[in-house]
C-alpha cells in the first residue's frame, strides 16, 4: 500500500493487491495532516490519529459522541488554585490543574474560555479572539503554581512574570475553545526565587502559543 497527496488537504490510498482501485478521502481543512491506514475487508481505511486507528469507528458508532471520550483528571481544583495563586477575578486565569508532580517542575493546566468573557465585548465586536496577551498571562500563571510550592522556591505569597522570549502565536484562541497548557521550569536558581520556563499552550491537541518566562517568586510578600 502507498499514500500520496493530490493536494494538502486529499489522500489517495492505493492498495497494492489492486492497483486500479483508488480510493480519494477529501479531509477538511483544520484537520491536521497525521494520517494511518487499517486494512479491513479488503479495503483502507483512514484515521486522523494514531488514537483514532486504535478505536474502531464501526464499533463505536452507536455510542453517543459526549460519552466517547474521558474527561481531563482533577489535581488540582479552583479552590485549591486560589489557595495557591494571588489572583481573582476577572484575572485568574487557571480553571484547574490536571497534571502535577509534588516536588516536581512541570504542570499542566487548562482555561475553558467562553463568550462571557469581559474581554470579549472589544476584542472583537463580532469576532470573539482572545487577546495574545491573557494568553500568555494564564501560562504564567501556571507557571506560578509551579513556583510557590513549599518544595520549590519555598514560602512565599507572590510572584512576578518579570521578562519573556521567543513568543509565538501560532493560531486564534475563541471563545468555545479550552485552552491546555503545559509550562515547564527548565532552570532554577532557588536562592534567589528565578525561574526559567518553558510554555506552550494547546486547543484540540494544536500549538496555538509558545514562549520563554522568566519568573520570580517574592520572599519577601510585599511591594
Amino acid at each position: 500500500m502507498a499514500m500520496s497527496f493530490a493536494n494538502p488537504y486529499s489522500l489517495v490510498v492505493h492498495n497494492s493487491t489492486t492497483t486500479s482501485h483508488l480510493s480519494r478521502i477529501s479531509l477538511p481543512k483544520s484537520l491536521p495532516i497525521h494520517l494511518t491506514a487499517k486494512r479491513k475487508s479488503g479495503a483502507f481505511t483512514a484515521y486522523c490519529s494514531a488514537a483514532d486507528a486504535a478505536k474502531d469507528p464501526i464499533k463505536d458508532k452507536d455510542t453517543p459522541i459526549e460519552l466517547r471520550y474521558e474527561a481531563f483528571p482533577t489535581v488540582m481544583d479552583i479552590h485549591e488554585i486560589r489557595e495557591s495563586l494571588p489572583h481573582r477575578f476577572p484575572f485568574l486565569l487557571v480553571d484547574r490543574v490536571v497534571e502535577y508532580t509534588r516536588g516536581g517542575f512541570s504542570a499542566v493546566g487548562i482555561k475553558n474560555i467562553t463568550i462571557n468573557e469581559n474581554f470579549f465585548n472589544g476584542h472583537f465586536p463580532g469576532k470573539p479572539i482572545v487577546p495574545g496577551v491573557l494568553v500568555i498571562e494564564a501560562m504564567a500563571q501556571l507557571g506560578g503554581l509551579i513556583l510557590l510550592q513549599p518544595e520549590l522556591a519555598g514560602p512565599c505569597e507572590r510572584f512576578f512574570l518579570v521578562g519573556t522570549d521567543k513568543v509565538r502565536f501560532r493560531k486564534p484562541v475563541v471563545a468555545g475553545d479550552t485552552l491546555v497548557m503545559r509550562m515547564t521550569i527548565v532552570k532554577m536558581q532557588k536562592r534567589l526565587g528565578i525561574a526559567k520556563c518553558e510554555g506552550r499552550a494547546y486547543v484540540g491537541g494544536e500549538l496555538v502559543c509558545e514562549a520563554d518566562y522568566l519568573l520570580y517568586a517574592d520572599k519577601a510578600a510585599g511591594y
